[in-house]
């Protein structure tokens, strides 16, 4: 997206760090302002390359690394599957699936992440504590689930999993009587989860910035944006920092944003992951060297494969 910041302050960092070439690649340019160029031997003179211009190409065999960004903006149009645009697309996602190249992140495995359910489950297997969740086509067991715990549940829809804002809403009694059947399969109820911070914590690699928000009284705060909440640093515990690098390497993952909530209890929640998520305000808010970490982990090109001890950043 030309629009999108993220890119552009990693590309800077990038460009900070003198690593060589360096590409700010946008595929729906495809096939209007750039061309791809695939050749297949059973020789070594195969090669894959897209033509940036008449003289200048980039040759998929010599790409360290890749950061995949969200594919199209929410507010741009979705290309049309019979379209030649959408076919260039495929192709061209064809090709960097293809390359041995580190990728931040693997597209195929971002698309099973979006799954919510499926981050709940792992995250549970890697000793994260989740909220009481429900998901059911059954009426009769969405009411159950409200009264078993007083009417303090929440519910997002299921195709927010990688929201910005994570905007849980409390859900009354009246609003639940009138979900109607088809529409439940498509609702996540979950218990309300008090808390006093809310965290929200970037990895990169084996990296861990975090980044942390004092909630209101009401204990809510994910339905604020992000730029106007007040972060400041914090010191995750060793063992959760752990839990959280096995999650990652579950799920395959060289980046990720994490929310957490913390109890009163002294009890981290385990809120949902983003592979896309946005840093830029837990950036300038905490001064944390997130842009300049994630530069330095594509030049580096090195995937993550087991799980090391965590490196915190701490002010």
């Amino acid at each position: 997206d030309p629009d999108d910041v993220h890119a552009y302050a990693v590309f800077n960092a990038l460009k900070r760090q003198k690593v060589p070439d360096v590409h700010l690649f946008d595929h729906t340019q495809f096939p209007t302002r750039m061309n791809l160029d695939i050749a297949l031997s059973a020789s070594d003179s195969s090669h894959y390359r897209i033509w940036l211009s008449q003289d200048k190409f980039i040759d998929r065999d010599a790409v360290r690394s890749i950061w995949w960004r969200r594919p199209l903006s929410s507010d741009r149009q979705t290309l049309n599957e019979d379209s030649p645009e959408h076919a260039s697309m495929m192709t061209i996602r064809g090709i960097w699936q293809a390359s041995s190249c580190l990728w931040v992140n693997d597209s195929a495995r971002v698309t099973a992440i979006a799954h919510k359910p499926l981050q709940l489950d792992l995250a549970k297997q890697c000793g994260l504590i989740i909220p009481e969740t429900l998901i059911t086509t059954i009426p009769e067991h969405a009411q159950q689930f409200w009264q078993q715990h007083y009417g303090q549940i929440t519910y997002q829809l299921s195709t927010q999993a990688f929201s910005e804002t994570h905007e849980f809403r409390k859900l009354e009694w009246e609003e639940l009587l009138e979900i109607e059947n088809p529409k439940l399969s498509q609702i996540i109820f979950q218990e309300w989860v008090p808390g006093t911070v809310d965290l929200r914590i970037t990895i990169i690699g084996n990296d861990i910035l975090s980044a942390a928000l004092n909630l209101h009284p009401s204990g809510d705060s994910m339905g604020e944006q992000p730029n106007r909440r007040v972060y400041q640093r914090h010191k995750l515990p060793v063992d959760l920092q752990q839990k959280l690098l096995l999650l990652m390497r579950y799920f395959g993952l060289e980046y990720g944003v994490i929310d957490v909530r913390l109890r009163p209890d002294g009890e981290y929640v385990f809120l949902g992951i983003d592979p896309y998520g946005h840093f830029l305000f837990v950036e300038h808010a905490c001064q944390l060297p997130i842009s300049d970490l994630l530069a330095s982990h594509l030049a580096n090109g090195k995937k993550s494969t087991a799980v090391p001890k965590a490196t915190q950043k701490v002010a």
